[in-house]
């Protein structure tokens, strides 16, 4: 098992490539079940979860080939639509597979499924929306058996809270599906609009992009033809390179990168002291060299990501104040905290809220990587630790960062990818 070894330093200094959206890249590929052609994707990340994905479409009978940054997926030579437990466990983003499956062959078997152990992510909203399409679901032996013999039927959707996994899964059932479908309180995340744009150009005409209402216009189970297109930029894996520049009072420049997409971490960055140049590809981050206190409240895009919280809680260790971080998508998301704490972090928890006494002298010291995003955090409290942190169970930061340790050594990083 990998873990990386990180020398604490004052500052880092260049330029970093943001990779494709890791989650934008799940649902586009899961997206190709829906194609009567191979399918070309430009811009993927190299993580383990989209490698994990395509395992599962091979395992389904799909044709794939990934070569760097890139994929081509020929969906044409499925021949199974049962997802097993040995794939599905290690990531829950394979419920992807779900809608679309059932859409096109009228059957499906998915695997209950896994992933970061940050609370509970039920689909009971999506199968309660495949059912309303006309789907008969039932739970056996740890797997959704879902049946649509005479094929899903469009409807009236309202999700009793959003989901962003959930509304990209019915967006695919509603692609292949007899009429309209219509989803409200559907998620707005660009991911989400990337999915759609790109059904829409490619035959499905979807309503309402970028809103909390789309109005779906199924194709009758007639598979599409998907032109070669490009995953948007991965603004988490943005975000925690310019808390990265925040952390260690750097300025650092991002390539390959959307700003619009970050609107709300870019403003909490504001308040903290930061400014940035901004042009339509490039962000440059010009930290202060006082970082003030902050209150963040995570919701739904575009209020202040989920998937950010644990990086903002590292960088306001550092703050010159109280900072109040309310974490209010998921109940168990705060596991970073203990583990920044043994570095010498002054935090309290009350709930689903954590109070951040900055600043404080962090130490390095080994800890321990909970889930995706913590290990980030860890990632960014190292940099400023003094002396040497050595950050184990990595295998989270793989599934979602690309090439995090060598990003971070080609802008003066001393942190090296060791084994246990």
């Amino acid at each position: 098992m990998d873990y990386l070894k990180t020398q604490g330093i004052k500052s880092l200094h260049g330029t970093i490539k943001i990779s494709g959206a890791k989650n934008a890249s799940l649902p586009l590929i899961a997206m190709t079940i829906l194609a009567k052609n191979s399918v070309s994707i430009k811009n993927l990340p190299n993580v383990a979860d989209i490698k994990t994905l395509l395992k599962l479409l091979s395992n389904l009978g799909a044709k794939c080939e990934f070569l760097q940054d890139s994929v081509t997926v020929d969906t044409s030579t499925l021949s199974e639509t049962k997802a097993t437990y040995d794939i599905v466990k290690t990531m829950r983003a394979s419920i992807l597979v779900l809608g679309p499956i059932l859409a096109r062959f009228g059957h499906c078997e998915v695997s209950l499924p896994g992933g970061c152990a940050i609370g509970q992510r039920p689909i009971d909203l999506h199968l309660k929306a495949l059912e309303m399409m006309g789907a008969v679901i039932k739970i056996k032996a740890g797997y959704v058996q879902a049946t649509a013999p005479n094929g899903l039927k469009g409807c009236n959707i309202n999700f009793d809270k959003i989901t962003v996994t959930g509304t990209a899964n019915i967006v695919m059932a509603a692609a292949l599906a007899h009429g309209v479908t219509t989803i409200t309180n559907a998620a707005r995340e660009p991911e989400v609009v990337q999915l759609c744009e790109i059904l829409n150009e490619n035959g499905v005409h979807i309503d309402g992009v970028g809103t909390a209402v789309l109005t779906v216009q199924g194709t009758n189970q007639k598979l599409i033809n998907i032109k070669e297109f490009s995953v948007i930029p991965d603004r988490i894996e943005a975000g925690t390179y310019l808390c990265a520049g925040a952390i260690t009072k750097s300025e650092l420049t991002l390539e390959n990168v959307n700003a619009k997409h970050l609107g709300a971490v870019i403003a909490k960055l504001e308040e903290m002291g930061s400014t940035f140049t901004i042009t339509p590809d490039t962000i440059t981050i010009h930290p202060s060299q006082v970082i003030k206190p902050v209150k963040i409240i995570t919701q739904e895009y575009p209020a202040f990501p989920t998937d950010m919280q644990a990086q903002f809680l590292a960088l306001a260790t550092q703050a010159d104040g109280t900072s109040i971080i309310e974490e209010r998508l998921f109940e168990n998301r705060f596991m970073h905290v203990s583990e920044l704490q043994r570095m010498g972090a002054d935090i309290s928890l009350n709930g689903n809220v954590a109070t951040v006494n900055g600043k404080n002298k962090l130490s390095g010291t080994d800890v321990m990587a909970t889930d995706l995003r913590a290990s980030s955090a860890l990632v960014l409290a190292a940099l400023v630790a003094e002396g040497e942190t050595n950050i184990h169970r990595i295998y989270h930061l793989d599934r979602g960062y690309d090439s995090l340790e060598q990003k971070l050594q080609g802008v003066g990083a001393k942190i090296t990818r060791l084994k246990e």
